[in-house]
């Protein structure tokens, strides 16, 4: 099997249940040891993304707001926004995979370990998505996280973009989200969504610590100092740290960020 053939294939999926399907054959042949890594052919610039033909795409200021969560409509608009999210970074940790090559099997490891969870985060929800009587791709999409594989085409960005500030900022944005939920009336659904959302960002802090560790690995390969960090960022966003929001300190230490980074992104000390 050409490893990176298969994974070029399982980006082009079109529908989940097929991306899914090649995925799981692909890495239990990895896991086997059943593959080659041929690397003859030029990585592939995907030009849309692989649920363009199931999903709506609208710019991110037209994205539908969330709803009150106490209804049926709210949870289907929550769900619907984090499956998004979670399918969205299944690509994103195969493309790292995909577009990245020659680094030690370590990297891959991780990288396909990371598409591993991101698929059941992605069934978690989708089958919540289901008991509603809704479908992912029943509302509008952003393809925000698209566009940042776009852009970042070396290592060292990929890095310091999508685990170090895209996916550690759902460190942040999930305990808010689960905070509301406490407060609302129980039932077995809004039970079962916090269930899931608790698994969700407890992984997600190993996602984010294995993209420290290869930001890390291309930071020495490159020999650039860590604080590039904030250089890459504030090209990509540029006000992505002007405002301080509810960072979830303890969380993002876990994931590898140092007390001088959580210091200049909160704006003072607090660590």
């Amino acid at each position: 099997m050409n490893f990176y053939k298969e994974i070029e294939l399982i980006l082009e999926a079109t529908k989940p249940s097929k991306k899914i399907e090649l995925y799981n054959k692909l890495y239990s042949d990895y896991k086997a040891e059943n593959i080659s890594f041929e690397t003859d052919e030029k990585a592939k610039e995907f030009e849309i993304p692989s649920y363009s033909t199931i999903c709506k795409i609208i710019s991110p200021q037209d994205v539908p707001k969330r709803r009150n969560l106490t209804t049926k409509e709210g949870q289907v608009f929550l769900l619907h926004a984090i499956a998004h999210i979670e399918y969205s970074a299944i690509d994103l940790a195969l493309d790292a995979v995909y577009r990245f090559r020659g680094l030690p099997k370590k990297y891959y490891d991780d990288w396909l370990e990371v598409a591993d969870d991101e698929i059941r985060h992605f069934l978690m929800l989708e089958e919540l998505l289901n008991e509603l009587g809704a479908n992912y791709g029943d509302i509008e999409v952003h393809n925000s996280l698209f566009e940042a594989s776009q852009k970042t085409q070396t290592l060292l960005e990929r890095m310091a973009v999508v685990p170090r500030y895209l996916e550690a900022n759902g460190l942040d944005a999930t305990p808010m989200i689960l905070s509301k939920l406490q407060r609302l009336p129980k039932n077995k659904m809004i039970e079962k969504l916090t269930s899931a959302l608790t698994i969700i960002l407890e992984e997600e802090i190993e996602h984010v610590k294995k993209g420290d560790v290869w930001f890390s690995y291309a930071c020495e390969k490159d020999g650039v100092s860590p604080e590039i960090y904030f250089e890459i960022i504030d090209k990509y966003y540029p006000q992505g740290f002007l405002r301080p929001k509810n960072l979830n300190i303890d969380g993002r230490k876990e994931a590898g960020f140092s007390c001088s980074e959580l210091k200049r992104m909160a704006h003072k000390d607090v660590c």
